[in-house]
């Protein structure tokens, strides 16, 4: 289900919202919880039908080992503790590897050896990478003995908070339970409530208004790809995705984050203006953030050591981007992407050390967003033969002309409108959480997301997917 529907806004919100705050109203604290979690439960299998059973299974088979690692804590029990850990894991990552990259091994296999194994074309299952990723991340808390004996229902909060759920924000459950526990978020709270539309509004205008136009139109582009690009266009649509890419993300991120605001639920901020960065050390503290934690908490402090050379921050760095591209998405281009990615991270670093201080933003923050967009055309190529004919055309100087590019400004003038509003926001504009603060409930606040809103739901059948569904 997409939170920017009629179903959802008129029927699925209301309903859950309303259900849930009645039945805590009477004390019925236990059932407004399951309420919830039904809820969470019929959001996901609404938009994933076929794998609500797996996912279902998913969710208590870690809670089952989740709960079983804390009781093995102690010198006695190491063997056991450490098995139980690695078969969780494996199950968790067995089950991502089995829907995301079958396809990609047996292409592998079928281009080295030559043989011909079909491929078995199998249903990506929505949001599978985020809700395993919080999966794992529960069983190491719980094997390094930092969670506590949560009661199924508060872990099924956690997991399933249907806000959060497909996309993210990647949320940890030490943040998430205690405010489900606190009884204060238990009652109707207009001030948050009024804050969370607000938040809702504008994620919701940033996803419909300049995210899928610009996204409908570089896909376009992408999806046809000739030997001889022009320049003005391979450099617009790369561009244009790069925003579009920005606003779709950042929009659902907005969405959840007023969403759980409703619920009086605080979910972590996922982006911090990451167009704004003057180097690829400070992009990605900005960028999709609790992807970001998750990958320096689990995968970059397990590689780093300060003391080994050949575990130093580069090689830590790289092992992370690796993974991170890796995640991304089951192919080759993806994993360049997020190889070359960590290169930038590490060229940052060690000019940031050399230097002691980061660069000016009159130069950083153009030079950090060109590589964005050059490294953003490895993202969205479905494979490196479509990336060098993207990157042939913006080298491409002799299809240029001033007549040429008066004439593609002409023709796509309502996008190219859209794509310098987008990119004075990612500059210029404050952030949500910035807007947020100044936040008042008063009638010029309420407008303003009325309007949004009101605007929105009338280009509701216009709706384009959201871009991370696909992971």
């Amino acid at each position: 289900m997409i939170f920017s529907t009629y179903e959802f806004l008129l029927i699925f919100l209301p309903i859950v919202f309303c259900g849930y705050f009645i039945l805590h109203h009477f004390k019925l604290t236990e059932l407004a919880k399951t309420w919830l979690v039904i809820g969470s439960f019929a959001f996901y299998g609404i938009g994933s039908p076929d794998f609500f059973v797996f996912f279902l299974g998913s969710v208590v088979g870690n809670y089952i080992i989740g709960t079983r690692l804390n009781k093995l804590q102690g010198p006695d029990s190491k063997l056991e503790l450490k098995l139980t850990f690695a078969a969780g894991v494996l199950a968790n990552v067995g089950l991502l590897g089995y829907y995301k990259y079958t396809d990609f091994f047996i292409k592998n296999v079928n281009a080295v050896t030559g043989t011909h194994f079909p491929l078995q074309h199998i249903i990506l299952p929505i949001g599978i990478s985020f809700f395993t990723f919080q999966l794992i991340a529960f069983l190491v808390d719980s094997y390094r003995g930092e969670t506590k004996n949560y009661d199924i229902l508060d872990y099924l909060l956690f997991i399933t908070f249907f806000p959060q759920l497909i996309v993210g924000p990647i949320i940890h459950h030490g943040e998430v339970v205690p405010q489900f526990e606190d009884k204060k978020n238990h009652r109707l709270n207009y001030a948050n409530l009024s804050i969370g539309l607000f938040i809702f509004s504008i994620g919701c205008a940033k996803k419909m208004l300049l995210a899928d136009p610009l996204t409908t139109d570089a896909q376009l582009f992408f999806a046809d790809l000739d030997g001889n690009l022009p320049l003005i266009q391979s450099w617009f649509h790369s561009i244009e995705y790069t925003v579009s890419y920005y606003f779709d993300l950042s929009g659902y991120a907005d969405m959840a984050i007023g969403l759980g605001w409703m619920f009086n639920i605080r979910i972590t901020e996922n982006f911090d203006s990451p167009y704004k960065a003057v180097d690829f050390q400070d992009y990605w503290k900005r960028w999709h953030m609790t992807l970001s934690r998750f990958l320096g908490a689990y995968i970059f402090r397990s590689v780093y050591k300060k003391d080994k050379k050949y575990r130093n921050y580069y090689i830590a760095t790289m092992v992370t981007f690796f993974v991170s591209g890796f995640w991304h998405g089951a192919g080759w281009t993806f994993v360049a992407w997020g190889l070359v990615n960590g290169v930038l991270v590490c060229i940052s670093a060690y000019l940031n050390r050399k230097r002691g201080k980061p660069l000016p933003a009159w130069f950083g923050i153009p030079v950090t967003f060109l590589f964005v967009v050059l490294a953003r055309v490895l993202f969205i190529s479905t494979n490196f033969s479509n990336a060098w004919l993207t990157f042939k055309g913006m080298m491409n100087f002799s299809s240029f002309s001033l007549q040429g590019l008066q004439d593609f400004f002409n023709q796509n003038l309502t996008n190219w409108g859209i794509l310098f509003i987008g990119l004075a926001i990612c500059w210029f504009a404050p952030t949500t959480r910035k807007i947020a603060e100044k936040f008042k409930t008063n009638w010029i606040y309420l407008v303003y997301s009325a309007a949004l809103l009101i605007i929105c739901i009338l280009n509701m059948d216009k709706v384009v997917q959201f871009l991370y569904f696909q992971f």
